[in-house]
């Protein structure tokens, strides 16, 4: 690429003039092409998922972290608008990609998404356009998969098109890194892939990291996630250990953070979900197979927080035991469904498991969280009950599943028999109605 084009797309930058889209409108795709409309860029959203559509329409958000406000008053100044039409893209300087990326299997990553959006996407390029993908996936996909994809349509790398990738780093729920105060790690095919990225993600991000290549950019998103994961897990397994040694696993973490150096606190819990920490790991578990290497640390770790749901219905078994309660036909409620605090978000959330494991066992299990008013999932069909003093009355225990905010959870306390608390709300209260995780 010769330097005149760099020094062109610099000054349409600056400019304002470079047209972006982002394709996958969902919790990552959505504040990152609100965010460029907001400094001042035309940015155009596709999604092939009519219900989004339907929501930005009506300028209703669907995510957490973007408020009806901001979507309404972005969509008033003109510079956001959102569709499924892929021809639209041949207006359009820079594409950027964040479609989801699932497991076909608990151990096979599926990039089907991203094949299918390349695909849409290099039938309707234009000349000289900078494509970036965001959504994780294993070391390879950018260089291996997505760039021979658009060079079979007769499109040649760093003349018709610029490719690299670039991790997404969203944290849902997150009031103190914003998408625009995280920063942003570029890897392109090319020097000039990657010099191009740097120069579009500084105009809403505060730092912009470069790195050699996409695929140590893909490594290094696999990093933090498989550092999670392991850390995560064996905080979990240490609290099942420190269970039986009748220790308080939670004064031991706090204890330990009182080191300032060498120690970072992990926290254990019923298990783990969203979309990042239970997958990501297992796509670069995936890839280094293919290189003859097997992964014992990730696999390792995978199982313990997969088991963990399973482990929150065993000692709910064993703490209504210690009642002469048998968990089947008990009236169990669990409080707080989301995979996180203060996030209105199912995506493999640990309650879900465990609401699957009490019906296996025979329970009668009733919810309660103020974000989700119906679960209608997998054969789960129910409606969120009222927190009453009247209604804790009738359950036999209630779980602590998801800590949200804004619960009241001193009238659980005062009303309930028993309280299996897996995230710690009640620390430091004795009462012999609390069980601790």
């Amino acid at each position: 690429m010769k330097n005149n084009f760099i020094e062109d797309f610099k000054k349409r930058l600056n400019d304002k003039e470079i047209k972006i889209a982002v394709v996958g409108l969902g919790y990552v795709g959505l504040p990152l092409a609100l965010e460029f409309a907001k400094r001042g860029f035309k940015v155009l959203g596709l999604d092939i998922d009519k219900d989004r559509l339907s929501h930005i329409d009506r300028r209703q958000s669907y995510i957490t972290d973007v408020a009806d406000e901001e979507l309404k008053a972005v969509l008033s100044g003109g510079r956001f608008k959102a569709g499924d039409d892929f021809r639209l893209l041949r207006e359009i300087d820079v594409v950027i990609i964040c479609v989801p990326t699932p497991l076909k299997r608990k151990y096979h990553p599926n990039i089907s998404y991203i094949k299918q959006a390349v695909k849409s996407i290099s039938k309707n390029i234009k000349r000289q356009s900078l494509i970036i993908l965001e959504s994780t996936t294993y070391p390879g996909t950018t260089d291996e998969v997505i760039l021979p994809l658009f060079e079979k349509g007769n499109l040649k790398h760093n003349q018709d098109f610029y490719l690299c990738f670039s991790p997404e780093r969203i944290d849902p729920g997150n009031a103190v890194y914003s998408v625009n105060k995280i920063p942003k790690i570029v890897g392109g095919i090319s020097k000039e892939a990657t010099e191009l990225a740097t120069l579009v993600y500084k105009n809403i991000i505060d730092k912009v990291v470069p790195v050699s290549s996409a695929r140590t950019a893909e490594v290094a998103k696999l990093l933090e996630n498989t550092f999670r994961l392991i850390n995560i897990a064996l905080i979990d397994e240490l609290a099942i250990i420190a269970h039986k040694m009748h220790i308080n696993i939670w004064e031991v973490i706090e204890a330990a953070s009182t080191k300032p150096f060498g120690f970072m606190p992990f926290y254990p819990g019923p298990g783990v979900g969203g979309h990042c920490i239970p997958k990501d790991p297992l796509y670069l578990y995936w890839k280094a197979k293919h290189f003859g290497v097997r992964s014992r640390f990730i696999k390792l770790a995978s199982d313990i927080i997969t088991y963990m749901p399973e482990y929150v219905v065993q000692r709910l078994e064993e703490a209504l035991g210690e009642k002469n309660l048998k968990l089947k036909g008990a009236k169990i409620l669990i409080t707080g469904v989301t995979y996180k605090r203060n996030i209105k978000d199912l995506r493999k959330s640990p309650s879900i498991d465990i609401i699957y494991g009490l019906h296996k066992k025979g329970a009668l299990v009733s919810y309660f969280d103020p974000l989700i008013p119906y679960l209608k999932i997998n054969g789960i069909d129910l409606r969120s009950v009222e927190l009453r003093g009247e209604n804790l009355g009738k359950f036999d225990c209630v779980v602590i599943a998801a800590d949200h905010t804004g619960i009241d959870y001193e009238l659980i306390l005062r009303e309930s028999k028993l309280i299996f608390d897996t995230r710690n709300v009640y620390k430091g209260r004795n009462d012999k109605k609390i069980v601790l995780l």
